[in-house]
């Protein structure tokens, strides 16, 4: 007979929204990753399991922080028809676990974590790459993940407007009154991608798109560019020229050589080479690569998305969950 005393914690989309707050977040993502660049955690390249007859795809991305004794697993979902039916085209949960034990601790919504966790990296990245005097942002896309884009820049910078763009009108407009009620600043909707760059020194791209979403001659110098939309070797958001003349910093080298359109494709064409990545963003938070050297550099952060990001938000989220006595607990 055992006396087993486990207990596992079941939190909502709303406790994780309440558990991680955006300037924490980005602070736990800055730790996150020099964690992954000082090569203190493990994280295999997630697996990729499409349903091309449902228009889906499903990742599956592991984790392990010996620092926090914390194993966990991501299980995201990306499914193109879903907008039409009224349901998020990301979906998610994160599960956490004692390394200790192997025993599991916590289930969560993944969703809005993801969301948050992928705005608190550009947050960062924003914060380590980015003009200090930066005042206005060009965001592309007007869904979940475009919000918290626009929310972690404006953790970062002292942001007084910004525009965005998207094919689809209504959503763009819809998103504007949100982010304009919600983050105290002026957000309009821009007629086209150089309408929404025009002064913008702080851009993201949270898309579907295959293609590039603006032009190269519409990119000022001394801009920054957050890219977080494409995560597959065919797809990119960002132009060719622009990822040429770019500083380039990525989330982790073998994740990005893997997936990230944005560089495979000009590494296909000749137009790049492997060492045209100047570093990791866990380099650039260790001090150990520089970031912006001189004002008129354009900076570009290509980000895929790593486990290491989700364990260590779901992290976060757990401890202050139980701080606040947020979720549900039920035995095993």
């Amino acid at each position: 007979m055992t006396n087993d005393n486990r207990k596992l914690r079941f939190l909502s989309a709303a406790d994780v929204r309440r558990a991680l707050p955006m300037p924490e977040a980005i602070t736990v993502m800055k730790a996150a990753f020099r964690e992954l660049s000082e090569n203190r955690a493990v994280v295999p390249l997630r697996t990729h399991v499409p349903m091309p007859e449902h228009r889906g795809d499903v990742l599956v991305m592991p984790a392990y922080s010996p620092g926090t004794a914390r194993f966990g697993l991501k299980v995201i979902t990306l499914f193109e028809n879903n907008p039409a039916l009224k349901l998020p085209f990301i979906q998610a949960m994160v599960m956490v676990f004692d390394t200790a034990t192997g025993s599991p601790v916590a289930i969560m919504e993944g969703t809005s974590l993801t969301a948050i966790r992928s705005g608190a990296a550009s947050g960062a990245a924003t914060d380590f790459l980015a003009c200090k005097d930066a005042r206005k942002v060009a965001i592309f896309g007007a869904g979940i993940q475009a919000r918290t884009q626009l929310e972690a820049v404006c953790a970062v910078r002292t942001i007084r407007e910004a525009s965005v763009f998207d094919h689809d009108r209504a959503r763009a407009a819809a998103f504007a009154r949100e982010a304009t009620a919600a983050f105290g600043i002026t957000v309009s909707v821009a007629p086209s991608s150089a309408a929404a760059l025009d002064g913008a020194a702080v851009v993201c791209t949270a898309t579907t798109s295959a293609t590039p979403v603006f032009a190269d001659h519409e990119v000022a110098p001394g801009t920054h560019i957050n890219a977080i939309g494409s995560y597959k070797p065919h797809m990119r958001e960002i132009p060719p020229e622009t990822v040429v003349r770019a500083l380039v910093v990525v989330d982790q080298h073998a994740a990005a050589w893997e997936e990230a359109g944005d560089l495979i494709l000009p590494l296909h064409a000749g137009l790049i080479q492997a060492d045209h990545v100047h570093a990791e963003l866990g380099e650039i938070a260790a001090g150990s690569k520089p970031g912006r050297t001189h004002r008129d550099t354009v900076t570009f952060f290509k980000s895929v998305g790593i486990a290491i990001q989700d364990l260590a938000a779901a992290s976060c989220v757990l401890a202050n969950a139980r701080t606040l006595g947020l979720g549900t607990e039920v035995p095993l």
